[in-house]
């Protein structure tokens, strides 16, 4: 089967670096880019405002540009990659969120316009986040050079958050720094002794260095079997104590990726976990989110 990373493209230079990156995975992972750009729609501030003669025939035409200018770039150092593209109507997230059926991965830049207005920031980023059907992943503005390489034989972070149900997350975390050559460093940041099991009371005084260590080993516990699975993996551990979203955004400075999970959560408005809205907003590396 055809392996397919599905890129969000609105025109913008961050978006574009959003394809870039993407290319990059693709050549990496030998998938087919699929580059997606939604077509901006007249939406007058001012009502009585009537749309301009041939704006729809315009502004096809002129996203046909674009859409080819992101086809070039993708392409760039990579001349055999396969390419393809789409304009979708509706919604940005909408047309996202379908064309990522069956695909590895969704990508989206941190900042945009049009479609992609606000994809970090708003509504549209937690719906993609908590509802495409593949991890989804976030390309932040570039820091320098070098920066958020995708095949660069350096750090993949992961988030750990101890507790059940990341069975999804340490396989994908395994793999993808598997597919670099990279060490994974598992990072599990805690406020508050973990709960082992339910309805766990939580201390009112505990020692901050002991509690450390039974994080420490509660970690290496969770860790184990991956060890065994991915032996040639070279895996590293980092707890610290403190809020997790502070050491995950510290983490990511000198990071290539950092993996988080986040819960699916029924309801029909989408909901991300609080740390990893914060760190969608502040994290230096590129930032892959797996449903668990």
């Amino acid at each position: 089967m055809t392996r397919t990373i599905v890129v969000g493209f609105d025109g913008s230079e961050p978006s574009l670096d959003a394809v870039n990156w993407a290319g990059r995975e693709a050549a990496l992972r030998e998938a087919t880019l699929h580059i997606v750009h939604a077509v901006a729609r007249w939406t007058p501030d001012v009502l009585l405002v009537p749309e301009p003669s041939g704006w729809d025939v315009e502004a096809e035409a002129a996203a046909r540009r674009q859409l080819e200018e992101a086809a070039l770039r993708a392409r760039a150092g990579r001349p055999h990659l396969p390419v393809t593209t789409d304009l979708a109507a509706g919604s940005a997230a909408e047309a996202l969120i379908a064309a990522a059926e069956g695909a590895d991965l969704l990508v989206v830049g941190s900042r945009g316009r049009g479609g992609f207005t606000a994809l970090l920031l708003g509504s549209v980023s937690r719906h993609v986040a908590t509802r495409a059907p593949c991890p989804v992943a976030v390309v932040p503005q570039p820091r320098g050079a070098g920066a958020g390489t995708a095949a660069g034989a350096g750090t993949v972070v992961v988030g750990v958050s101890g507790q059940p149900g990341q069975d999804d997350l340490l396989d994908f975390a395994f793999a993808e720094a598997a597919l670099r050559h990279a060490t994974l460093r598992a990072v599990h940041g805690w406020l508050h002794p973990s709960a082992i099991a339910p309805g766990d009371m939580q201390p009112l005084v505990y020692d901050i260095e002991t509690v450390g260590e039974q994080e420490a080993l509660l970690l290496g516990q969770i860790l184990a079997g991956w060890r065994e699975k991915y032996p040639d993996v070279r895996l590293t551990q980092h707890v610290a104590h403190g809020h997790p979203a502070e050491i995950l955004i510290r983490a990511s400075e000198d990071a290539d990726l950092l993996i988080l999970g986040t819960h699916a959560r029924p309801g029909p408005l989408p909901a991300l976990g609080g740390t990893v809205h914060a760190v969608l907003h502040h994290a230096r590396s590129p930032i892959i989110v797996v449903r668990t």
